[in-house]
């Protein structure tokens, strides 16, 4: 079974390597690669894979996830500057795709290395939607890899 929960976060960066020239990071990045860069406000959509817990009947406590996403995305990346103020953005050009693996990143280490909840959790998806029109998604090469006692995966496959 899978729950997503939402986050939003507004923050600026540009796309441009230092060792290109202005010619070739334009004709590489376009408009993403001006010098004083360009903001967007960004929803995160985090999915976790789980069975519910038999007593609460939830898969993972909300408020909890909440607070990991407060503490590993709001926090650090809400009105900042990506490429100058949020590692790994200061080596690591701040693409769409680029954000969207540094979050799972960061989600799977927490939701992976803390009980966050009685049964067995796992980060299955992190959607971030750079516009309307645009959202890139990263998936856990785990998927359904969670076992309950009996043995089969969780999703039933």
């Amino acid at each position: 079974m899978y729950i997503t929960r939402k986050a939003e976060f507004s923050a600026s960066h540009v796309c441009r390597l230092p060792s290109l020239s202005e010619e070739e990071n334009a004709r590489l990045f376009g408009a993403a690669a001006h010098a004083n860069g360009h903001g967007h406000n960004y929803i995160v959509e985090v999915t976790v894979e789980g069975e519910p817990d038999p007593t609460t009947g939830m898969i993972i406590d909300l408020k909890r996830l909440k607070d990991i996403l407060e503490e590993e995305i709001i926090e650090p990346m809400d009105h900042r500057f990506l490429n100058y103020e949020v590692p790994p953005f200061d080596r690591v050009v701040p693409t769409a795709e680029n954000v969207a693996s540094e979050i799972f990143r960061r989600l799977d280490r927490r939701l992976t290395g803390e009980r966050t909840s009685p049964q067995p959790v796992g980060l299955w998806r992190v959607r971030l939607w750079e516009t309307p029109d645009l959202y890139v998604d990263v998936e856990s090469q785990r998927r359904g890899a969670l076992e309950p006692a009996g043995g089969s995966p969780l999703n039933g496959r």
